[in-house]
């Protein structure tokens, strides 16, 4: 993320490049059974993890896109699209042991520089496989298990398969059932009891081939009193043709303990990023997302916090940008299942040209459920005549004794407001920059300060690119 070196014009945006790959594992074009089998005997999985894989790309086939998603997706040609592309099936310890090709991918994403000052594990994943691993020795001699999905299968089966599908099962939607027959990379972290890391675990998703589907998947369990937070980016090279990210993240936060989940996706316009994220939280647990979306054609994502045990806490803040031609359609899940729960929403989003940002949220409290508070607030601002946000809340309040609150507000940026601030000596990039800042500023301020500073940058970006 941070300390990129200069970047040549051709690549003035950051992660828009991408380099020449040669692969040893490659499942061809299309979702197919023989992909699936491909995938699975390549990373030698268990007989009962094929099966459940090919269970989940029946569901995938049969069952329909669903009618409301606002973009057609005819053009990811689902029969064209590359699932499985790794250099190598095992991820490496030390930086120097990873390809050159790769190396020179998160060399110039700052990836080493970000482990060696503030992370306590860091997680590379290049494509289909974790292409680098590590976690600090301290950590690790404290039983924390931080590895990509196929080695915590593997070595850590009892756990893993203990909770694997079951925060998101395959049949969730379309796109669960498809990362679950073909899913390949992302995170297998386990909290002990009683473990608080003190500095943060990373986890970087970089797409670098063409016509190309990621379909990591993230499993996270926190064992009682423990806390952890999470970082993951991901990044993309623009090409012609289009590409898929559908990823799925599962967190199990048991009773007292406490995970912050972060993410900063920077994806490039021919990206469709379609996303499920869940989280249990039990007795006195709290889940916290924070979440930023820049860029890609369409994003559709719905972090959601299942609120289970009695007085557990779930929170979302989330930021979107959307510029020309692109479509963010975020928002959040909070369901109260038992009584004494609380959720809190913050969601604050930007339309840029025609870009369309839209809010899309569903509160429950279930019956039986008593004294269970929520408070959302969206706040969106438009910085041209053509420019469109959308909010779309839903409010299922069944138990007694509830309070749910909604409340959204909507802006332009004025000529008013330029004015004077040109008025100050300040040119319009500057002026336009220090009002959609100061819009964010609130919300800015809940990322990591590394993090913070590099979406002002980004953000920046694309405001100049108005």
């Amino acid at each position: 993320m941070r300390g990129d070196p200069p970047m040549d014009e051709e690549f003035a945006t950051p992660g828009n490049f991408s380099y020449a790959t040669e692969y040893a594992h490659d499942a061809g074009r299309g979702v197919r059974e023989e992909t699936v089998r491909y995938i699975s005997k390549v990373k030698g999985e268990p007989r009962w993890l094929l099966n459940f894989r090919l269970r989940a790309l029946q569901i995938f086939e049969t069952m329909p896109i669903p009618p409301w998603i606002p973009v057609d997706l005819t053009p990811l040609q689902f029969d064209q699209i590359r699932c499985y592309l790794a250099k190598n099936q095992e991820s490496k310890r030390r930086w120097e042991d990873v390809p050159a090709e790769v190396k020179a991918t998160f060399d110039r994403l700052g990836i080493p520089e970000n482990e060696r000052k503030f992370l306590a594990g860091v997680e590379a994943q290049f494509d289909s496989e974790v292409a680098y691993s590590n976690l600090r020795r301290s950590f690790a001699e404290k039983g924390v298990i931080f590895v990509d999905s196929t080695e915590g299968l593997l070595q850590y089966e009892s756990v893993f398969r203990q909770h694997f599908g079951k925060v998101v099962p395959a049949a969730d939607n379309k796109f669960s059932a498809l990362n679950s027959a073909v899913f390949s990379g992302g995170s297998f972290i386990y909290i002990p009891k009683g473990t608080k890391l003190d500095q943060p675990l990373q986890a970087y998703f970089r797409i670098n081939a063409e016509q190309f589907g990621q379909f990591e998947r993230t499993l996270i369990v926190v064992d009682e009193d423990a806390e952890v937070t999470y970082l993951e980016g991901c990044t993309a090279p623009r090409f012609e043709s289009s590409t898929l990210h559908a990823a799925v993240v599962e967190l199990v936060v048991m009773p007292r303990a406490k995970v912050q989940y972060i993410t900063v996706q920077n994806w490039s316009s021919n990206v469709y990023n379609l996303v499920t994220k869940r989280g249990i939280a039990h007795e006195s647990a709290e889940i916290r997302w924070i979440d930023c979306n820049i860029g890609s054609r369409l994003t559709m994502k719905y972090p959601c916090v299942v609120l289970a045990g009695t007085h557990a806490r779930g929170e979302m803040v989330s930021i979107s940008v959307a510029h020309h031609g692109q479509y963010q359609d975020t928002g959040a899940k909070m369901i109260h299942r038992t009584s004494h729960t609380t959720s809190h929403v913050t969601a604050k989003s930007i339309s840029i040209g025609d870009g369309i940002a839209a809010y899309r949220g569903f509160t429950q409290a279930m019956k039986g459920a008593k004294n269970c508070k929520n408070y959302t607030r969206c706040d969106a601002l438009m910085i041209h005549p053509e420019s469109v946000s959308k909010t779309s809340p839903t409010l299922d309040v069944r138990g007694d004794l509830s309070r749910v609150q909604h409340e959204a507000t909507v802006s332009r940026v004025s000529d008013e407001q330029l004015f004077y601030l040109r008025q100050r000596g300040l040119g319009e990039d500057q002026a336009m920059g220090l009002l959609v800042n100061g819009f964010l500023n609130e919300l800015l301020r809940e990322f990591p300060m590394e993090y913070g500073v590099e979406l002002k940058r980004l953000i920046e970006m694309e405001m100049e690119q108005r």
